[in-house]
């Protein structure tokens, strides 16, 4: 396996030199499934498993290898003991399902994430809105896919509704059954660059592999006809070399996707609110009743849709409650304005009796 032609660069190889000078083995994860593995390496393809001391010096569960990840792994035999991660130049993750603020990891050293959406009856713009924003977060770069084009009678409008929302991301349309084939996807594949499918189940990322790939190398099915949503086919995330270089990254469909990302990616993905809230008479404008709100006279004249903004309050909300729970810095600035509010409230009440 060539490696280069997965990604490995100047800059990898320069943060494995520790590790090569302990006989160690630069090598790529290419399925995480629970703590089990495979890898791999410049000669084979290897089942593995985290060392001990990985495990120890991990605290947090997203620091362990994930799909995607480069490895500093130890050979014995036909299987290998994962010693250490190298740094990750983005990684993609969101909130676990729960009550816990807890990362849960999708996958690492992403260069493009295609953002797959189904041209059926599973066509949702406010979830592309989160699939943008945690792709904001991660430092990948977003392609907005509209998969199963042949089952469109209003492609033009999609694009439109889409393009709208995507801003400056591309969007690019895409059929395994009819044109317009998977053609425009292909100029974003290429040597040394690894791109990701994300989507719903069922809006067709592992056929979309396949395609690409030129052979049935993973599995697939067909959705329900009633709601045209996915059976979860895929169990897991698996890194798939490509014959001319490069890699995808097929994942699992995520029904459920809560943030794992900041106001400052919020504000990217809705760039055109973030740039009228400059005009706002306060810098600590909340847009919710504040004289000189510039961003709630554009709601009022339609400039914001109504359902783009309640998109970007109810996103702006969940991405404030993850900064308050994550960076005690943020918790403990919060604290500090609701106390001088508090103060200035009794003293306001002081001045009126």
């Amino acid at each position: 396996m060539d490696l280069q032609s997965l990604g490995a660069d100047p800059e990898i190889y320069g943060a494995f030199e520790t590790y090569a000078a302990q006989g160690l083995t630069l090598a790529r994860v290419a399925v995480a499934q629970r703590d089990q593995y495979r890898i791999l390496t410049q000669a084979a393809e290897l089942p593995a498993e985290a060392s001990g001391a990985l495990w120890y010096r991990t605290p947090e569960r997203a620091g362990m290898p994930v799909v995607g990840d480069w490895v500093a792994a130890r050979v014995v035999g036909g299987q290998a003991i994962v010693e250490a991660v190298l740094p990750r130049r983005t990684f993609f993750s969101r909130r676990a399902a729960g009550r816990r603020e807890e990362e849960q990891p999708i996958a690492a050293n992403i260069d493009l994430v295609f953002l797959v959406c189904g041209l059926d009856g599973d066509f949702n713009l406010r979830r592309l809105e989160r699939y943008l924003t945690l792709a904001a977060e991660s430092g990948a770069q977003p392609v907005v896919v509209l998969n199963k084009a042949d089952l469109c009678n209003d492609l033009a409008v999609r694009l439109a509704q889409t393009r709208d929302v995507a801003l400056e991301a591309p969007v690019v349309t895409a059929s395994t059954r009819g044109a317009p084939g998977t053609d425009g996807l292909m100029a974003f594949l290429g040597p040394g660059r690894t791109v990701a499918l994300l989507g719903s189940s069922g809006v067709g990322k592992s056929t979309l592999v396949n395609r690409i790939v030129g052979e049935e190398r993973l599995q697939t099915n067909e959705v329900r006809e009633s709601d045209s949503r996915g059976r979860h086919t895929t169990t897991h995330r698996e890194l798939v070399p490509l014959p001319a270089g490069g890699a995808l990254i097929d994942t699992p469909g995520m029904r459920e996707l809560q943030l794992w990302a900041g106001q400052d990616s919020v504000d990217r993905t809705f760039d055109e609110i973030s740039a009228i809230a400059l005009q706002c008479r306060f810098r600590d404008c909340s847009h919710s009743g504040e004289h000189g709100c510039a961003v709630e006279a554009a709601v009022l004249d339609q400039s914001i849709g109504a359902e783009r903004w309640e998109s970007y309050r109810k996103l702006a909300a969940e991405a404030r409650r993850h900064e308050l729970l994550t960076d005690p810095l943020a918790a403990q600035e919060a604290k500090r304005k609701l106390k001088t509010m508090h103060k200035a409230q009794r003293e306001i009440y002081k001045r009126a009796r």
